[in-house]
């Protein structure tokens, strides 16, 4: 699946919010950016030029993509928050948040 640069930083930007939203990047967590950058041929370097994207810009972004990349964001979510082994309530709300701003249904995951 092919992301255009907005896509990309987007989705870093809520990747992002998520690993950061209990305060701490985990050696798992920074494992799983490194391995979705190789896979989703992300670059690293653009995640703090994702930081500087406000959240409403990256919302509307992520909410224009299609289904299936909507999809794929979800799984990154998840995967991303329970990549430091656990996953707390901060980030479940962070993660319904997006789900819900982007129009993706958690019934239909």
């Amino acid at each position: 699946m092919q992301y255009n640069l907005a896509e990309q930083l987007a989705v870093l930007k809520a990747i992002d919010e998520i690993i950061l939203s209990d305060a701490t990047v985990a050696p798992g967590e920074i494992e799983f950016i490194k391995q979705l950058a190789s896979v989703m041929r992300f670059k690293v370097d653009l995640i703090p030029q994702a930081r500087e994207v406000e959240a409403e810009e990256a919302m509307a972004i992520l909410k224009a993509m299609p289904g299936r990349k909507k999809r794929a964001l979800a799984v990154m979510l998840n995967e991303a928050a329970s990549s430091d082994g656990r996953v707390d309530e901060k980030e479940l709300e962070l993660i319904y948040g997006i789900f819900g701003q982007v129009g993706i249904d958690v019934d239909r995951i």
